[in-house]
């Protein structure tokens, strides 16, 4: 007997089957599973593009307005902030540097070194100090104002002496004129342990400040003598700098700190004032230019980490400081 291939009527409803149903099912399900991933994929698109576009834009146009304030006249702003020491934000190198590009800029009318600074080095804050006055002697139309955030003590002040004027908030803290020299001695914990530091040295003073070795008397009255030597330079550019401003009291070179309203009656500093203040009051030119030398993340890391590698070897971390 002959097998016929089964036949496949359609309903006579005119519906159709339901394989046909499934079929078309699945082909919508997979279309619209094709839109929603391209709308995603655009989305993450125009997302990544943002997101990289955004900081452009942000950089572009503070550097635009840095431009377009430099073509006007304006005020000059350099921050001086954090410790003043070598290879800081606040070393000589980079304070000076943004400093001269302030002061040869045609259009600056006036500038404002921002300060906030416990202090730090006397050598670096020298090395400013004797390059504000400098400039100033090159360029004397343009005035040059510290202006005093939270603190501006010991090497900040140092610092500060040299510009026309000093202007504070109220609740500043100003002062500090003093010099510290700070260690650790570990002798006698040494002698508890039973440790014996064996240390050789060409020349009787060459390993004084090594910190597992005793210090004589005539070593500390030569650090002594040392100190003040640096704390009589100190008091001798403050007097210079502020000239009959200045009305000493017996403790006013002894390393006290005042607020800012005490400092202008002690002429230390002479008026109440912010960057804003002084740029549209006293330089008469509100725009702000900020002409301050940064470093990266990696570049701060990359410092800190080689400083603590180098004290770390050496043991030896002690240094004058103005604060």
């Amino acid at each position: 007997m002959e097998n016929k291939p089964e036949q496949t009527t359609l309903p006579q409803d005119g519906s159709q089957p339901w394989e046909r149903k499934i079929l078309e099912s699945l082909v919508r399900d997979v279309v619209k599973e094709q839109r929603a991933k391209r709308r995603w994929g655009i989305f993450f698109k125009l997302l990544g593009f943002a997101y990289l576009l955004v900081p452009l834009l942000l950089v572009l146009g503070l550097a635009g307005s840095q431009m377009a304030g430099r073509t006007t006249p304006h005020t000059a702003v350099v921050r001086l902030e954090g410790v003043i020491a070598p290879g800081s934000v606040a070393s000589a190198d980079n304070i000076n540097a943004a400093l001269r590009r302030a002061f040869e800029d045609p259009n600056t009318k006036g500038v404002v070194l921002l300060i906030n600074s416990p202090g730090g080095s006397p050598v670096q804050a020298g090395i400013i100090h004797d390059e504000i006055r400098r400039l100033r002697k090159l360029h004397p139309g343009t005035p040059l104002y510290a202006v005093v955030e939270d603190l501006c003590a010991s090497g900040g002040y140092y610092v500060a002496v040299a510009a026309d004027r000093i202007y504070v908030d109220k609740a500043s803290l100003v002062g500090s004129i003093g010099v510290l020299m700070d260690g650790f001695g570990f002798t006698g914990a040494m002698e508890k342990l039973g440790v014996e530091r064996r240390l050789f040295t060409a020349g009787e003073n060459k390993g004084f400040l090594d910190p597992f070795s005793p210090m004589n008397d005539k070593q500390k009255a030569y650090v002594t003598q040392m100190l003040a030597d640096i704390h009589q330079q100190f008091i001798d550019v403050v007097r210079k700098g502020r000239g009959a401003r200045l009305k000493e009291t017996p403790d006013m070179f002894s390393g006290l700190v005042w607020h800012g309203a005490k400092s202008i009656e002690l002429g230390l500093t002479d008026a109440l004032g912010t960057t804003d203040s002084v740029a549209r009051e006293v330089i008469k030119a509100d725009q702000l230019v900020d002409y301050t030398l940064t470093e990266s993340l990696a570049d701060r890391v990359a410092k800190r980490l080689g400083t603590s590698f180098s004290e770390g070897v050496t043991g030896q971390t002690e240094s004058v400081r103005l604060r």
